[in-house]
């Protein structure tokens, strides 16, 4: 006759243990994570989703290789396999090789539907304002509000305002003669032009009659008191916002 089963000692859960985490939902932990063993197939593609879905930026092999374990090799061949089956199936997700790195994206086909959860909408884009004072800091940076302001002839605090909240600009330290902020382009405003770097921004020659009338007019201006009082303004509404703008 066999013993009941409350006088046998029993295992403790391999889930609820001392030594080891208790799975929350279910989930099964990587065999790989923490030990020697390589992640299988499934394991890497679900490894590389998590962390595809994280980033910023695009990651580059390397990285991922440093993180999972896995070969670049291996990293590469799975990664277009993956894209590969999120395009046959016609999937939302979009995994594309961007600058240097690969990033998951939204299908371009479906683009009007995100949109209009995240704009109501509307299409956002920018005003020819933004986009002018947007051009001047692209070929002058790193440049103060006021030497923006000089170039365009216009109060720009607004302008910029949009251009820092879009991520397309961003402070760049601070001009060591008027200790005001400065500003250059992101990463951010490549990725959308779809340049490797500045290098490749068309050159300005063709289209002006004159590229170093700017400079003489900044040196002009700078030894006008209106433009000293001005940067001295502009200096301190980087300190202080008002929130009132002149020109969107």
């Amino acid at each position: 006759m066999s013993s009941a089963p409350h006088d046998e000692p029993h295992e403790p859960h391999a889930s609820g243990g001392d030594d080891e985490p208790a799975s929350l939902g279910g989930d099964v932990e990587p065999a790989s994570l923490g030990g020697d063993d390589e992640l299988s197939d499934a394991e890497l593609e679900a490894v590389l989703e998590s962390l595809l879905l994280i980033v910023d930026s695009p990651a580059g092999v390397d990285l991922l290789s440093s993180v999972t374990g896995a070969s670049v090799k291996r990293i590469t061949e799975t990664l277009n396999r993956m894209s590969a089956e999120l395009t046959a199936r016609s999937s939302g997700m979009d995994l594309r090789y961007a600058g240097d790195g690969w990033r998951l994206y939204t299908r371009t086909v479906y683009a009007p539907y995100v949109e209009r959860l995240l704009l109501d909408g509307a299409r956002s884009k920018l005003t020819r304002a933004a986009l002018e004072t947007l051009a001047v800091v692209a070929y002058r940076q790193p440049l103060t509000r006021a030497r923006i302001s000089a170039v365009r002839g216009v109060n720009v605090d607004g302008v910029v305002r949009t251009l820092l909240a879009r991520g397309l600009i961003a402070e760049a330290g601070v001009d060591p003669d008027t200790n005001a902020t400065q500003y250059s382009t992101t990463e951010l405003f490549l990725e959308r032009l779809g340049l490797a770097s500045l290098a490749d921004l068309p050159a300005l020659a063709p289209l002006l009659p004159d590229v170093d009338l700017i400079d003489d007019i900044s040196d002009s201006l700078e030894s006008d008191p209106r433009f000293a009082r001005m940067n001295k303004a502009t200096a301190s509404t980087d300190k202080l916002d008002t929130g009132l703008d002149t020109e969107d």
